[in-house]
């Protein structure tokens, strides 16, 4: 299918205006999901319906925490929708990419270098973007997170694992850059299936690569001892035939408090990471009720369908570039005189957001179906109550919503909130006692 033959019908069309009011209408509907959450923070007594599972003085952390947070969002949003919408209409990109040629050129280099101009965009754009983000990332950190217990690294641990990030990035995404650019300018109207193939290669193998190679930069992954938690989780992984190769901890406690679980690699090369915050704080059978609610998204092949997912979309996405990047007018209405590639494939990002936000919000609903079905997973080996005390020992821990709006929910949440989660288990409270539904007792 050939979109262009659509092009001429299009001609009084104007893309900027479309991407500019868009983002704003984008940017107004999410601001009144925040705005409906952000009065359900403001809310002092605990509700009724959270009487068993969280006490007054806990609920109040939680909600002076998240109260900050979305305060601070609310700023952080209105700076960052300025700045896109100031960007886009002062032509702002072009002229970010006129001084990428001009550096060329002050080096004897003419514009027949595309793919290093790009670099020099990228590079020059990164820096930008860079700048104007990094004091939100200072304050979220030292202020928000800081006042509420959780960060705890040092300015000096914040500035090193920002330089480690930004020298990460070079090495890695500027040359995949270049491959990319490259890949498109050499294989004709049919670069997408080339591009795509590139692009799940380059995913399989920094899937294997960050576990092993990056994130050590960053933390240190120590070997469990043996020990009874090992002993369980080896128990665990052995009765659903989960083919666990080696338990790490994690020293998360380097930089925050919070805590998390998760699991890596690829066949029977499985591995299982627990935050050294978890183990802090929780005891040897509720680790296990979470690490089953983790393996129970491996044994219902939740990644794999995630992925499969995300590759087609990729597809698709690509193929759609494929139909406008010859689209001449879609660049002069951006200001620019020539067709670049990676401008060109900039600019599809921002005609195809609609789509794009439809997709995430879809992707959200499944990835939330998941989650339960993940927890009735859990459920159903038997960790009913050591699954409930869990996941609220961990909300507690972590501060999180406990009086979550639906509609924000879900919006924005790829996991549903604790109340959700625990009322599509069935799991109930009754004074001190935990009452499953008749319907998951006969399930176990």
């Amino acid at each position: 299918m050939d979109l262009s033959i659509v092009y001429p019908y299009l001609e009084g069309f104007n893309y900027k205006s479309y991407v500019i009011a868009f983002s704003i209408v984008v940017y107004c509907f999410e601001q009144y999901l925040n705005l409906r959450q952000y009065r359900r923070y403001l809310i002092v007594e605990r509700p009724k319906e959270l009487a068993d599972i969280v006490s007054q003085e806990d609920f109040t952390k939680a909600q002076s925490y998240n109260y900050d947070k979305s305060r601070f969002g609310f700023v952080e949003n209105a700076y960052k929708q300025i700045e896109s919408v100031a960007m886009l209409h002062f032509d702002v990109l072009p002229y970010i990419w006129n001084v990428a040629g001009d550096v060329l050129a002050s080096r004897g280099y003419s514009a027949e270098y595309e793919i290093l101009q790009s670099i020099v965009f990228t590079v020059i754009f990164s820096v930008i973007s860079t700048v104007t983000s990094l004091p939100f990332s200072l304050y979220s950190t030292f202020v928000v997170e800081q006042r509420h217990g959780f960060n705890k690294q040092t300015f000096g641990l914040f500035v090193t694992d920002f330089i480690k990030s930004q020298l990460i990035m070079a090495i890695v995404v500027l040359p995949f850059l270049s491959g990319f650019l490259h890949i498109i300018r050499s294989t004709g109207d049919n670069f997408y299936m080339y591009i795509w193939v590139a692009m799940l290669v380059f995913q399989f193998i920094m899937i294997n690569v960050y576990p092993t190679l990056i994130q050590p930069l960053f933390n240190t992954l120590t070997p469990m001892e043996d020990g009874e938690l090992k002993s369980k989780i080896e128990a665990l992984a052995a009765r659903i035939k989960f083919p666990l190769k080696k338990l790490y901890v994690i020293d998360g406690s380097k930089r925050s408090s919070h805590s998390n679980a998760y699991f890596y690699g690829f066949g029977k090369n499985k591995h299982i990471v627990l935050f050294d915050t978890l183990i802090d704080h929780s005891t040897h059978e509720e680790i296990c009720a979470v690490l089953a609610h983790e393996l129970g998204h491996w044994s219902m092949n939740h990644t794999l369908r995630i992925l499969a997912s995300s590759q087609i979309y990729l597809f698709l996405a690509f193929w759609s570039f494929s139909q406008t990047i010859h689209n001449t007018q879609l660049y002069s209405d951006f200001g620019f005189i020539t067709r670049p590639t990676l401008i060109g494939f900039l600019l599809f990002q921002f005609a195809f957001a609609p789509f794009d936000s439809l997709i995430n919000f879809l992707m959200h609903v499944y990835q939330r179906k998941n989650e339960y079905e993940a927890d009735a997973f859990a459920l159903d080996l038997g960790y009913a109550s050591t699954l409930r005390n869990a996941l609220i020992k961990l909300s507690i821990k972590n501060l999180g919503g406990f009086n979550v709006d639906p509609w924000y929910s879900a919006w924005n949440h790829s996991h549903p909130s604790l109340t959700e989660r625990l009322n599509a288990l069935g799991l109930t409270v009754s004074g001190d006692n935990l009452v499953v539904q008749e319907e998951s007792k006969k399930a176990q």
